[in-house]
């Protein structure tokens, strides 16, 4: 500080990105760092109250670059504000803080010298503007991201939170009961559904990484997956009220996986049986111990209800080389031992009932089940190597063996499971399903209430060249659904797949219709994002949706899915799209 001012001097070089071992695999990519220190990636925070006077001096030291710097002007900053620098040059703006919220500023650099296909986004960082006066303490946590194609079916990558990747990212140490403020940064021009386990958070604040707003009181909805897209922030809180080992993680399979690894060898569909969290994950993931508050009392009391859940694994269906499952019992006897459903089956309980699910692996490969959004004992969450009671880890469910999962559900709505375990085969084989979760008193009515659950039908690489769009077990079509008039409907929508949002639309002819929204992520939404409006929903991965339908009339309606490109992505082959007439009469 220099009186009032905030005086900083930047460079934008070229730095080596270890985002391993701090002796591991490593990569050449451009990075921020103050004159006179190592770069670092992220780049260095900038955090001052409102109203604080800058003074910030950047010089590029890349050779043959020219860079084009983004944010470091006053907030909120205007789409067209880019300041241009030279290879060898400096500049030097001053400005003052604006708005408070949460921003990004980058460097995007004018070109690749090696002259390879790249994604480079790790010359960015956050900048953090405080309102007057005391502020919270809070966490910033920066997604960066560096990737070169090496031919057209494996990718050279590195994804990291504050520049590290699984299991080299910080360790979070939380006390049951704690407030927890986190800002989040997407610093990529990928898109992020970025999930919590075992507990919900309230978004706070939401922005673009040029502007930020803060979400009106009676707006702010529960999530457990959030959908960062490019440049994207969000202010988040949450207190945890049970101790264990949770996750935060990206749910882009690729990004979780040991794919994500810098120096993986293998394409996407690498198969780790591995018990050990530290080697059947990577990337893009958080691990968070939370200890238990002194004097607390964990458990549950009541008389379970038990159901017995098969993992099962079959031959090819359709775009799936093979298909693994999970089956629920119904009656007095076992699914025959060669039975499989896709998706998986429909689980429905009660809320606040105690509920065992007894997963029995008649597969012949190692499983684990993650009951996701469900807030539930860490033991139970179902990471292989990460979930615990006291010192001990969840296993993997083997071969021949079973593992008893308890639940006992705090709030009614819409869910799903998964396999956590081996994630890309399972899942685009069929290992997901929804459970629904009902108020006491109620019984699921599917003539009423109509679940659609999204993923991939066999895996593929390269996103767009092949893979199947999956819903309900069909691809292409459904059979037809057939409705009341008048009657009030609750849609159910799930996306489970490996990448890639997904969009439902309901139309009449060639006007799409209303429904109300209802909850998201299971949690109902505040009463004044209860609304009529037009019915179309892009579903990310790892999300859920519920609206209310109430048909307006007699007709011939059609519920759509399709997959939503990223922005600047062009598909091969023709868009895939899957269709359900919906009769009203």
């Amino acid at each position: 500080m220099q009186g009032d001012t905030l005086v900083l001097s930047l460079t934008v070089g070229t730095a080596q990105w270890y985002p391993e071992a701090e002796d591991g695999p490593h990569i050449s990519t451009p990075a921020f760092g103050e004159e006179g220190k190592p770069p670092s990636i992220p780049a260095p925070l900038i955090r001052v109250p409102t109203g604080t006077p800058l003074r910030v001096r950047v010089r590029n030291t890349l050779p043959d670059s020219t860079i084009h710097l983004i944010g470091l002007t006053t907030q909120p900053i205007p789409g067209s504000d880019t300041l241009h620098i030279a290879p060898g040059a400096s500049a030097e703006v001053r400005f003052r803080a604006g708005a408070p919220g949460t921003y990004l500023y980058r460097a995007v650099i004018g070109n690749d010298p090696d002259g390879r296909p790249s994604e480079t986004e790790t010359a960015n960082g956050a900048f953090v503007v405080d309102p007057p006066g005391a502020v919270p303490a809070d966490r910033i946590f920066v997604v960066n991201i560096a990737a070169y194609e090496l031919d057209s079916l494996h990718l050279r990558q590195a994804l990291g939170f504050n520049g590290k990747s699984w299991p080299y990212t910080e360790r979070l140490s939380i006390t049951a009961g704690d407030s927890v403020r986190w800002r989040l940064v997407n610093g990529s021009t990928r898109g992020h559904p970025l999930h919590l386990h075992g507990f919900y958070f309230r978004v706070d604040e939401a922005g673009n990484g040029l502007a930020s707003r803060v979400i009106p009181a009676d707006q702010r909805r529960l999530s457990v997956t959030e959908q960062f897209f490019p440049w994207q922030t969000r202010l988040i809180s949450w207190s945890p009220d049970r101790p264990g080992n949770w996750l935060f993680h990206c749910h882009l399979t690729a990004h979780v996986t040991p794919e994500a690894r810098l120096d993986h060898p293998d394409e996407m569909g690498h198969e780790d049986h591995s018990p050990s969290a530290m080697q059947h994950m990577a990337g893009l993931v958080l691990g968070i111990s939370v200890a238990p508050r002194p004097g607390a009392v964990y458990g549950r009391t009541g008389t379970p209800k038990r159901l017995e859940l098969f993992a099962q694994q079959g031959g090819p269906r359709g775009s799936m080389p093979m298909t693994y499952s999970y089956v629920l019992q119904r009656g007095g006897a076992a699914p025959a031992p060669d039975s499989v459903e896709t998706p998986s089956s429909t689980i429905v309980v009660t809320r606040g009932e105690p509920t065992d699910i007894v997963v029995h692996n008649r597969s012949r490969e190692a499983t684990g089940i993650h009951w996701h959004g469900i807030e539930l004992e860490s033991y139970f969450d179902g990471v292989v190597g990460w979930s615990t009671s006291g010192k001990a880890m969840a296993p993997p469910i083997a071969p021949g063996d079973s593992f008893v999962a308890r639940l006992t559900l705090p709030r009614a709505g819409t869910f799903m499971y998964h396999t956590h375990l081996n994630d890309i085969k399972q899942v685009t084989a069929g290992a997901a399903g929804p459970l629904i979760v009902l108020e006491p008193g109620e019984t699921f009515d599917p003539s009423r209430d109509h679940i659609y659950l999204a993923l991939w039908g066999g895996r593929n690489p390269v996103l767009g060249r092949g893979q199947a769009l999956i819903v309900n077990g069909d691809a292409g079509s459904s059979p037809d659904l057939a409705l009341a008039p008048g009657v009030s409907h609750r849609f159910r929508f799930i996306n489970i797949g490996v990448a890639l949002n997904v969009r439902f639309q309901l139309r009449r002819d060639t006007t799409t219709v209303e429904w109300k929204a209802r909850a998201e992520d299971g949690a109902d939404l505040p009463g004044a994002l209860q609304v009529m409006q037009p019915a179309t929903q892009s579903v990310p991965v790892g999300k859920t949706f519920d609206f209310e339908l109430t048909p307006p009339g007699p007709g011939v309606y059609e519920l759509s899915a399709v997959f939503v490109q990223p922005p600047g992505f062009t598909a091969a082959g023709p868009v895939q799209r899957w269709r359900q007439r919906i009769v009203v009469r």
